[in-house]
């Protein structure tokens, strides 16, 4: 039973990342047969996976198919307007809980970060990443699963907002600003840069639709 849960989950992280990487587009149809052949494994822990993004709203049903969902103008704004509520929670509890480890490994991350400024595609990457440990350094559980669900939605938007022109940059700035609050223990001040941060990219990747 162990192994075939952990089949499932290979299969099921292997189609998300894919989605995440662009492989699949909004729109594209996911065919059981041909993941199962691309990923090498079986056709049930494929089944089993689409199953289970479709739970998550990943994945819609079109008559047989499965079809990677896509989002309107309406829900974009309900994604990001929930985002910046968890993540600003979660600055806040970073600042609060952090260790001085993983404030550490923030800064660091800020630093590395600047050689990505010119490449949006390795920013986006980093950017995750830079994200998912503030959620980590909340130490707070069912935040980072609320998240995890939040940043999983936020792989069905085919481009990222770090490829406006000098967007970059500016978001380096933000993280930095981000890092400043939560190693000087300001709970306030990292709630309202995280949520500046969010609105930032928000308003960015609107301009971007709007032009589109």
């Amino acid at each position: 039973m162990a192994a075939a849960n952990e089949q499932n989950k290979d299969a099921y992280e292997l189609v998300l990342e894919a989605i995440d990487r662009g492989t699949y587009s909004p729109g594209d149809r996911l065919v059981e047969s041909d993941l199962a052949e691309k990923f090498g494994v079986s056709r049930t822990p494929v089944r089993e996976a689409l199953q289970r993004l479709e739970t998550q709203s990943i994945l819609v049903r079109d008559g047989r198919s499965m079809v990677v969902a896509s989002l309107d103008h309406d829900q974009l704004g309900e994604l990001y307007a929930v985002r910046a509520q968890l993540e600003g929670l979660a600055a806040q509890l970073a600042a609060q809980h952090a260790a001085p480890e993983e404030i550490k490994i923030l800064q660091d991350l800020v630093t590395m970060d600047q050689k990505l400024v010119d490449d949006p595609n390795g920013l986006a990457l980093a950017n995750r990443r830079f994200h998912r440990q503030i959620h980590l350094a909340s130490h707070n559980r069912y935040l980072i699963r609320q998240l995890e669900s939040v940043h999983r939605t936020m792989a069905l938007l085919t481009t990222t907002s770090l490829a406006a022109e000098g967007r970059g940059a500016d978001a380096l700035a933000e993280h930095a600003a981000i890092v400043e609050a939560i190693a000087n223990r300001d709970k306030s001040a990292a709630d309202k840069a995280l949520r500046d941060h969010i609105s930032k990219a928000y308003e960015t990747r609107l301009k971007q639709d709007a032009s589109a």
